[in-house]
Order: structure tokens, then C-alpha cells, then sequence
């Protein structure tokens, strides 16, 4: 597999988080793309690029162990945000 195959375009985003809404029967406001690649830009910039996979998974865990609501999840981005902001490696 090339690296081009590999490589996502912006306007096939909604469609992969619709197949994995679908796969998965999550709703609609489930996936908050928007939310997440802010997380991994932060995560990346201020830490390391192959951090921000890893911290995704993280809030995503840590948001479905405190109940997985929207709030749930914002809070637990906004603490893997607010760390890789202020990391000093």
C-alpha cells in the first residue's frame, strides 16, 4: 500500500465516520469529528505526532468510563488538551 493510498481527503471524512456510525449504531452527534482533530492537532503540536492516536483513544476511554455523554466526552478532551499544552518532555 503507497503512502497516497493511505491518505484520507477531507470531503471522505464524513463518509468514514458515517460508515463507522453505522457499523457501530452510534447516533448521528456521536463522531464530534471537529472535536477530536482538534485534539490531535494539540496532541501533536505539543507533544508528539504519534501521541495524538493514542491520546484519542485515551478520552475516548476515559469519556466512555465517566458515561460517555457529550459532556463526558468534552471534559475528557479538554483535560488530554489542556496536558499537552502545557507538556514539557
Amino acid at each position: 500500500m503507497t503512502e497516497a493510498s493511505r491518505t484520507l481527503p477531507p470531503e471522505a471524512l464524513d463518509a468514514w465516520a458515517a460508515a463507522l456510525t453505522e457499523r457501530f449504531q452510534l447516533s448521528d452527534g456521536d463522531v464530534p469529528i471537529s472535536l477530536i482533530l482538534d485534539l490531535a492537532r494539540d496532541v501533536a503540536n505539543g507533544v508528539a505526532r504519534p501521541a495524538a492516536p493514542l491520546s484519542a483513544f485515551v478520552a475516548g476511554l476515559v469519556a466512555g468510563r465517566a458515561g460517555g455523554s457529550q459532556s463526558d466526552i468534552e471534559a475528557a478532551v479538554s483535560a488530554v488538551t489542556d496536558l499537552a499544552q502545557s507538556w514539557e518532555a
